[in-house]
């Protein structure tokens, strides 16, 4: 159990480190997929060996911890399967260097460790520090092309974020407080298995200004609303693979730590009062994406605005709470992490070939890369919720539940902001792909380079992980196949 649980974090930092003291070249270029490969062996393992703890119960594993491994492994495969070909086609453009490229491996797989730490910590207090270590690492790959654009969403992401976790702080202060006048030791009064195993002994007023202060605090990292103001920057100026880890997984790790918290909320104040704080979250979240995504003409910010409609379904499915829920909620983050990474990688070639990511001057995609139109138009259709893919089941999921709980206007009023959603982003994805002539955008895109530089792309190495999430995503949505039990495992951790 010890290697198992050590292993998820070990072999990112080994890689950090294999980055640090060689470089990125053409065969430490791969190191980050293999660690990341390793990451998705040990999950998948732990997920089979159930519960246990290690590291001096440091560390510990559930259903929920175990699939939370699992959806960091499988993105962070994909977006390490991408890197490669993305950083050797920035080299050639001479948009980074080496000493850059050498941090980007350095920093991916520190940020992808740091995640690992988060859903291991039998801590609430490891958690946070491990979710603040993210923000920390992922600053400086936002920031990785060192332009203005990308220095500013740096410094507005860092900014923003360190008000959200210094909110979350204060949440985890109040309740170790709580936790100790109940009778828990010191060392236990954070520990997320004995606060929830205590929580009806916990004093009821301090326990609801911790759980706000928690929930806006790790939701500020989920990209929740009110606090979502740094994610379109951030994910649209960061490098397409660190896009789709950030999109794909980081916001829902986050959203675990938010889960947790409602466990013990839940154990102490009821079910109604999280439920409440997590509708008005998901409504505003669904409500912010769908005014902002309707004329978008950016197709990475587009990208980064669904985001927020996403962690917003899967706010909207934890406020319901049961246990079909929970289990169409966590089927929702797998299914997002698969999608939004096609997207994102997708995104970023299409970036490379038009030097652009206007809307306005990538037009004709399907005529000029049928390949690459083809995988992002599929990518596109796994986001709007289209069978056959995950996301798709997940939303039928997640309105069923709200249905069945009572909450019907709820997630009547989502469905109506989801079609609003729809349209802006079929409207955006649709002029790219079957859209006349490209013209000259605002930020300096030339049109006729798009095709020339299309043909140089290396198809094989950037066609594997697109596909791969592609079918993984399209797999999910028609069977689970053994993912069922560690889906309802996982679910009945939080549905207690």
């Amino acid at each position: 159990m010890n290697l198992l649980v050590i292993a998820p974090v070990g072999l990112p930092l080994l890689a950090a480190l294999g980055y640090a003291l060689l470089g990125w070249n053409r065969v430490t270029a791969w190191l980050g997929a293999l660690a990341a490969a390793g990451v998705l062996g040990a999950a998948l393992a732990l997920a089979r060996s159930g519960t246990g703890e290690a590291l001096w119960g440091l560390a510990r594993v559930d259903p929920l911890s175990a699939f939370m491994l699992i959806v960091i492994g499988v993105v962070a495969l994909l977006a390490m399967l991408a890197s490669p070909a993305y950083l050797a086609a920035e080299l050639a453009a001479g948009h980074t260097g080496h000493r850059a490229a050498r941090r980007y491996g350095v920093f991916t797989q520190c940020f992808v460790a740091a995640m690992a730490t988060a859903v291991l910590a039998a801590s609430l207090g490891v958690l946070w520090v491990a979710v603040e270590a993210t923000t920390i690492l992922t600053a400086f790959l936002v920031g990785h092309r060192r332009t203005r654009k990308a220095t500013e969403a740096a410094w507005k992401y860092v900014v923003i974020c360190s008000v959200g976790i210094a909110l979350a702080l204060f949440g985890l202060v109040i309740v170790h407080y709580a936790a100790v006048h109940a009778g828990l030791s010191s060392p236990a009064g954070l520990d997320w298995r004995s606060l929830a195993g205590h929580a009806s002994a916990l004093d009821p007023g301090a326990t609801r200004i911790a759980v706000v202060l928690l929930v806006l605090g790790f939701g500020t990292k989920a990209g929740l609303a009110p606090m979502h103001a740094w994610l379109p920057d951030a994910h649209s100026q960061a490098p397409a693979p660190v896009s789709a880890l950030m999109s794909g997984v980081l916001l829902s790790v986050a959203f675990y730590a938010v889960l947790r918290v409602k466990v013990i909320s839940d154990g102490a104040l009821g079910p109604g009062f999280a439920r409440m704080l997590l509708v008005v979250v998901a409504l505003a979240s669904l409500l912010v994406a769908a005014a902002l995504l309707i004329g978008q003409r950016d197709y990475k910010r587009l990208l980064a605005y669904s985001s927020i409609e996403h962690m917003g379904v899967i706010a909207l499915g934890a406020a319901v709470g049961n246990p079909l829920a929970l289990a169409a909620v966590l089927l929702h983050m797998l299914g997002h992490g698969l999608g939004k990474s096609v997207l994102f990688i997708g995104a970023g070639h299409i970036q490379q070939a038009s030097g652009s990511s206007d809307i306005a001057a990538v037009r004709g995609l399907a005529r000029r890369a049928p390949v690459l139109a083809g995988v992002f138009g599929a990518g596109a259709l796994a986001l709007l919720g289209f069978p056959p893919f995950s996301l798709f089941s997940s939303e039928l999921g997640i309105a069923r539940a709200g249905f069945g709980a009572g909450l019907g206007w709820v997630v009547a009023v989502a469905l109506a902001l989801m079609l609003v959603v729809l349209a802006g982003i079929g409207g955006g994805v649709g002029r790219m792909l079957l859209g006349g002539s490209a013209r000259r955008s605002s930020s300096g895109g030339v049109p006729g380079a798009f095709g020339g530089m299309t043909r140089r792309l290396r198809l094989r190495s950037v066609g594997v992980p697109l596909v791969a999430g592609l079918l993984a995503c399209a797999a999910l949505g028609v069977a689970l196949g053994p993912l069922r039990d560690v889906l309802s495992a996982a679910a009945g951790v939080v549905a207690r």
